[in-house]
């Protein structure tokens, strides 16, 4: 990296928050930490953030109520840290905006392999030859640039779009009507230093096309294969 990415650390546990913090920066990272939403904002406000790691259970406002206003604010990644097992806190943080989510205790260097994965998602490394189809193609109601990395409205509003589901799109372009399995997709859009779960494909596919279809109960661009996967359909209804 030529420029340190800035993350900020936001988790209501002080011993937590610097352990995390000073392995980060032992690790080449700009960080900083903050203790819930307030301390969030204002280091928001002093320098652009490039990802933050998210504390779900915090006083206050949570971390998935955060992950919210930084989704709606920008591109940064987002990381959700979880004492919980099951998968309620991960499918929800997908479906806020969330790119990834470690449970905790967890060891510091799956963390930073799933910090530098999102990181390397956001920033457009590693999107292989996707800027060989050319700068735009039409998903639905809406264009996805390649190039850029982002999705824009008929009239040119932009649409947010995670790391991920940018990773997704771009995987559903370069392979059109070709049916593609959960495990197809997650090997071909997916970092490799993540592990995946049950429904994570889904929950993103869901997201996605509530941005893109046209009518998001009835989808005709991203279509679910039943007992296999999703396929993309390039005529579908743009209006």
């Amino acid at each position: 990296m030529s420029e340190a990415a800035h993350i900020v650390v936001v988790d209501d546990d002080p011993d937590v928050r610097e352990t995390v913090a000073e392995y980060l920066r032992r690790n080449g990272f700009a960080v900083t930490e903050a203790e819930g939403g307030a301390g969030l904002r204002e280091v928001m406000a002093a320098r652009p953030i490039d990802l933050a790691l998210l504390d779900v259970n915090m006083p206050g406002e949570d971390g998935l109520t955060l992950a919210r206003e930084i989704r709606g604010a920008g591109p940064a990644g987002i990381i959700m840290l979880t004492a919980n097992s099951d998968d309620l806190d991960k499918i929800v943080g997908l479906e806020v905006g969330a790119d990834d989510y470690v449970t905790k205790p967890f060891n510091p260097r799956e963390l930073l392999a799933r910090v530098k994965a999102v990181l390397r998602r956001a920033r457009g490394s590693g999107g292989g030859d996707a800027a060989t189809m050319g700068r735009e193609v039409q998903m639905g109601r809406c264009r996805l640039n390649l190039d850029t990395r982002l999705l824009f409205e008929a009239d040119g509003t932009e649409v947010p779009l995670t790391s991920m589901e940018f990773d997704l799109l771009r995987t559903f372009a370069e392979n059109p009507r070709r049916v593609l399995s959960r495990d197809q997709l997650l090997d071909l859009a997916h970092s490799k230093e993540m592990e995946p779960f049950d429904r994570s494909i889904d929950t993103r596919v869901t997201r996605i096309r509530r941005k893109i279809e046209i009518d998001p109960a009835k989808p005709d661009c991203i279509k679910t294969v039943r007992a296999v996967g999703y396929v993309y359909n390039p005529d579908c209804r743009t209006r």
